[in-house]
């Protein structure tokens, strides 16, 4: 598919980058090689897209070299994908993969494995190489993907815009007596014609009581007059997500839930200010639950109050590292992106979620989007 956008897409320089960073962490950590399946880390550094099947295909980097394992049948499939240059080994229907990689691999130390990586493939390479031998790939995975480099935060960011927009379009459309599913239909229609492919990622379209179930309800709703919206909604440009939540009523007077979205804006803006550089993941989630024990909710994940975290990251994966919940100590750093969505939820009532998402640069956190102007005002001016 031709390319449309103009922001431009990830170059196969910037994966050779990611692979030569990765092969200095292995030679580091003294591991043999990583096996990747078929994860969204297998697109962040060979580019090759593949969904997860019973039949395992993935790629094998090692100090020296980078082999796609492939089924047999599958070869031609490979070949025409995008996907940096390498050699593609295949095995046959009755034979085992794991039995492959143990071959090229040899006895020359321990793997370490994707931790997308299916049970049933560990199990597989556990009676070939020994359980000792394997190791887990995740820490040295998600130290390289959770700092985006600036072609990535380009493309998020042009995603958040695409998603804002479809956002100012779908409040216009709102009126009461419309239905949720024709708003959801409504995004998915207008995220397609924007991305150009892939629609929505997920909407989540919620009125009234509804909102107070962080996921949503099940079943279609209708709009009334007096109800509090909320809208939650993504989509993907060159696999990277946007992701962003407006909650809002269409006229204002509604003192209760004027009151509580304003300890919601509180609270984001509480987020926002605690990132700084080189602080704990935790203190930002620690910032955000400070502000409803001040307004007498909470604490912890008590209810009325906050019953998540208060964000997560982004980037090929709606959720990924690093997660802004307590107990975390990942410092930040620049290059992290992350969302900022401290929901307070009134059980049977409404919920408020204002998300919002950041990007940590060297001289600390910048929104991707402006966060919502009022109860009634759901976009900055």
């Amino acid at each position: 598919m031709s390319w449309q956008h103009p922001v431009p897409r990830i170059t196969e320089e910037e994966r050779l980058q990611r692979l030569s960073r990765l092969r200095q962490l292995l030679d580091a950590q003294g591991l043999a090689g990583l096996l990747l399946g078929p994860t969204e880390s297998l697109r962040y550094f060979t580019g090759l897209i593949w969904h997860a099947s019973e039949r395992f295909l993935g790629a094998l980097v090692t100090p020296n070299g980078l082999y796609y394992i492939v089924p047999g049948f599958e070869r031609s499939r490979v070949e025409t994908l995008p996907h940096l240059p390498a050699e593609i080994l295949e095995w046959q229907e009755e034979e085992s993969s794991a039995a492959l990689i143990a071959r090229v691999l040899g006895k020359s130390g321990v793997l370490a494995l994707d931790d997308n990586m299916p049970l049933y493939f560990y199990n597989a390479l556990a009676t070939e190489l020994g359980a000792e031998k394997l190791a887990n790939g995740g820490p040295v995975i998600n130290s390289l993907r959770r700092i985006k480099s600036p072609a990535e935060i380009a493309l998020i960011q042009y995603a958040m815009n695409l998603t804002l927009d479809v956002h100012r379009q779908a409040h216009a459309l709102l009126k009461p007596g419309i239905r949720a599913s024709e708003v959801v239909e409504f995004i998915d229609r207008r995220h397609r014609e924007a991305a150009a492919h892939g629609g929505s990622t997920f909407c989540i379209v919620s009125f009234g009581e509804a909102t107070s179930l962080p996921h949503g309800a099940n079943g279609d709703q209708t709009l009334g007059e007096d109800d509090v919206i909320l809208v939650d909604t993504g989509t993907r440009i060159d696999g990277y997500h946007s992701d962003l939540t407006r909650t809002y009523k269409l006229k204002s007077g509604d003192s209760a839930f004027e009151d509580a979205w304003a300890i919601e804006r509180e609270a984001q803006q509480a987020v926002f200010d605690a990132a700084k550089l080189g602080a704990a993941c935790s203190s930002l989630d620690d910032a955000a639950r400070a502000v409803l024990v001040k307004h007498s909710l909470g604490p912890d994940y008590k209810l009325p109050g906050l019953p998540h975290r208060a964000g997560h990251g982004l980037g090929l994966e709606i959720h990924e590292e690093p997660y802004i919940v307590r107990g975390n100590a990942t410092k930040l750093s620049a290059g992290m992106c992350f969302s900022n969505e401290p929901m307070i939820v009134f059980p049977q009532k409404f919920g408020i979620r204002l998300e919002d998402h950041i990007y940590m640069a060297s001289d600390g956190p910048h929104w991707f989007t402006q966060p919502s102007n009022g109860p009634t005002k759901p976009f900055a001016d």
